[in-house]
């Protein structure tokens, strides 16, 4: 919707203004901004600008939450006034806040604004839900640049406009905002950066499969590593032989695109640099044709989104690296593969044996990202010396089934860290669903050839079934949390911040994690 959308203090000289209204208080002389009559610059908290009593007085327009209405003020009327209800004060949340952020988005790229001061804090405090200005301000950020991602580099001719001299015209503008409140303006531009990391995420997610090969991958994770000043490094080939990465060897014999592992870190400055990571893992499938177990109908369609555990794990890592840089260590591990089909192809009935001695009967070979993710976590406990391990990935259809595209179903049995995740949740809006994890399901998982299979053909708990494979690979001493993503890191639909397609969903919670 934008071309860029940047926090500028100097952004209210050509602002269109934004102003927040409860659903109560739309008809009413309450907590209202006055309006300097020349400029159209927010100049008082209290009374009422005529611009925004007009414009709230009409009867179409009663505060409710995400709904809007125009004004314009100043000399001529040449100041553009956005009110947007907030709904009502006592159900003020940095979520509401966050698909507010969105509208605001929409309606200023539908004005064509080159500028925007957005004046919402004294609503927020008026509001009486205790929300710190800095919360409200970087929820509305991320809403605003969330719903300000473009990816229009796979458009062609049809789509892309040319000048008479066969330059490239974009139709969206730039974008600059501020606030007169200082917190608020802080959270805005913090939500902001947390929007371009998630933005990352999408547009490395929207990456057609033909572009987006396991070498691409690992070469987007060392440019951005490079540039926010991140440790890379990438296992491949004859090292991942060395390493015994069995999962990624045998999932990736089936395509012309060879695996790796990339390894990622943040390093804080001071005494705690040497302090054990928490490591992040992602699994990043470039695509997923299910192998030998091939999909049947239109089940291949969307596969390239196979790899967003993995494109989540990056944006966190580059929101980590500019927005948040916590004072500990992180490690990300990408367990990069495609899962393709050639005589080559490892087939159900083949026995794997991992690095940490435990052997696999393989029964379904589109079961295949806990398989790489094995790897990864193997890895982790071995070599990283963790503090605790967080993993991602789009496992299981079973986990749509179960909780929709509401919430991301959770497996952690370790208390401190379940709580860290859903604080962290809390934060970002990125919603988590505790699912059990008991000794049963993981006796489901027992092979009478191997040691485990790595998919029960019982479609009991299946969702279950995937975490309890992984918890066969970490070390039972280091906390641990498994995050099915499968059902949220789409959208389906065009509302609030976020248009059909790719959420980036794990980037700010992840993000907000580190900033505990």
């Amino acid at each position: 919707m934008f071309d860029s959308i940047r926090y500028s203090s100097k952004s209210s000289k050509s602002a269109t203004l934004v102003v927040g209204v409860f659903a109560s208080d739309s008809k009413s002389e309450g907590a209202k901004p006055t309006l300097d009559a020349a400029t159209g610059r927010i100049v008082a908290s209290v009374g009422g600008g005529d611009a925004v009593k007009g414009a709230i007085s009409r009867p179409e327009f009663e505060g409710a939450m995400g709904t809007s209405v125009e004004a314009f003020a100043g000399v001529g009327g040449k100041t553009r006034v956005i009110v947007v209800g907030l709904g009502k004060a006592d159900k003020l949340t940095t979520e509401t806040l966050r698909f507010v952020g969105g509208v605001i988005g929409r309606k200023l790229a539908a004005a064509k604004s080159v500028g925007a001061a957005i004046e919402l804090a004294t609503a927020v405090k008026a509001s009486g839900t205790g929300i710190s200005a800095l919360s409200a301000g970087s929820a509305v950020g991320e809403g605003l640049g969330l719903i300000g991602w473009v990816c229009d580099e796979f458009k062609g001719s049809v789509t892309k406009k040319k000048d008479a001299k066969g330059k490239e015209v974009s139709p969206r503008t730039k974008l600059d905002v501020a606030s007169s409140d200082s917190k608020f303006s802080a959270g805005v531009e913090r939500g902001l950066g947390l929007a371009v990391s998630a933005n990352f995420c999408r547009t490395l997610s929207q990456t057609p499969p033909n572009i987006a090969t396991t070498s691409y991958m690992a070469q987007q994770a060392r440019a951005m590593a490079k540039k926010v000043g991140l440790k890379f490094s990438v296992m491949e080939g004859a090292a991942l032989e060395r390493e015994k990465m069995e999962g990624l060897i045998n999932v990736g014999k089936g395509s012309k695109y060879k695996p790796c592992l990339v390894r990622l870190e943040y390093s804080p400055r001071g005494k705690n640099k040497n302090a054990k990571p928490l490591v992040l893992i992602g699994k990043t499938m470039t695509y997923d044709t299910g192998g030998l177990s091939l999909k049947i109908n239109n089940g291949m369609v969307g596969m390239k989104r196979d790899k967003d555990g993995g494109c989540a794990v990056l944006g966190a890592m580059h929101a980590i690296a500019t927005v948040i840089q916590p004072n500990r260590p992180v490690v990300a591990l990408l367990s990069i593969a495609e899962n393709s089909i050639n005589e080559e192809a490892y087939r159900p009935d083949d026995v794997i044996t991992y690095r940490n001695g435990v052997t696999v009967e393989v029964t379904n070979t589109d079961a295949e990202g806990r398989l790489v993710l094995a790897d990864a976590l193997c890895w982790a406990c071995d070599k990283e010396d963790p503090s605790a391990i967080i993993d991602l990935a789009t496992l299981t259809g079973g986990v749509v089934v179960a909780l929709g595209s509401t919430y991301a179903g959770m497996f952690c049995e370790n208390d401190a860290l379940r709580a860290k995740v859903e604080a962290a949740s809390a934060a970002s809006g990125e919603r988590v669903w505790r699912l059990p994890m008991h000794q049963e399901y993981r006796d489901l998982m027992k092979s009478p050839v191997a040691d485990i299979l790595n998919s029960n053909a019982n479609r009991k708990a299946h969702p279950i079934q995937g975490a309890a494979f992984l918890s066969y690979f970490v070390d039972e001493k280091i906390p641990w949390c498994h995050l099915d993503i499968a059902g949220v890191h789409v959208a389906d639909s065009n509302k609030g911040a976020f248009v059909d397609g790719p959420t980036g969903w794990g980037t700010r919670l992840l993000a907000e994690l580190m900033d505990a």
